[in-house]
């Protein structure tokens, strides 16, 4: 007997549920780009993703190793956003002192996020003038990562999702930071339960 063949839902790619419902659409004042290695633009894992469709003032954008990129640096000297790296250093700030900075200049903070791997995430920045040009922020993450769609994580690494929660959370977008983290978790358990061949259920 065939097994019968379910086609997955085209935005979420899950199968046996959707979670797209589940996914808030929200609002701030600061403007986060995404800039995507690109091996994650055909990992499934990818949680960027679900940041840049529930954040309205978010973009994708895809790293090249030999030239940057134009949409981005458009932003970058435009004069109208105060952009950062998101890449902990020893001279990084903390972002909620260059939100607070960005304000002052009434300006929106541009907090460039790199979607990777850690170790990708290095490369890019190593390989990239134009990034490290720019001044770079951290984050003080107050829980561990909930991740566990990927092999190997690193104790105290966040997924970029997790990383747009804890700085929503840290620029005081509380609410908004709740509900993006009330997707992520009802995510995971559909997802896995999804790659085991059946829907997620809730134990009672």
């Amino acid at each position: 007997m065939s097994k019968i063949s379910i086609e997955p839902c085209p935005r979420c790619q899950l199968r046996f549920q959707c979670a797209c419902h589940l996914l808030p659409t929200l609002s701030t004042d600061l403007y986060i780009a995404l800039l995507m290695h690109p091996n994650e633009t055909t990992r499934e894992t990818n949680t960027g993703q679900w940041l840049a469709q529930s954040l309205q003032s978010c973009s994708r954008h895809i790293w090249q190793r030999t030239q940057p990129c134009p949409e981005l640096i458009k932003m970058i000297v435009s004069g109208d956003y105060l952009p950062y790296v998101l890449f902990p250093s020893q001279h990084s700030d903390a972002v909620k002192h260059a939100h607070r900075e960005a304000n002052s200049q009434h300006k929106p903070l541009l907090l460039i996020i790199l979607d990777g791997t850690w170790q990708e995430a290095g490369k890019m920045l190593r390989k990239s003038d134009w990034l490290r040009a720019l001044p770079q922020v951290h984050i003080e993450p107050s829980q561990p990562s909930r991740y566990r769609l990927r092999r190997n994580q690193q104790p105290g690494h966040l997924c970029t999702i997790e990383v747009g929660c804890e700085v929503l959370r840290e620029l005081g977008y509380t609410n908004q930071a709740q509900q993006l983290e009330g997707f992520f978790d009802g995510y995971l358990n559909a997802f896995q339960a999804d790659k085991s061949g059946h829907a997620f259920q809730a134990k009672s």
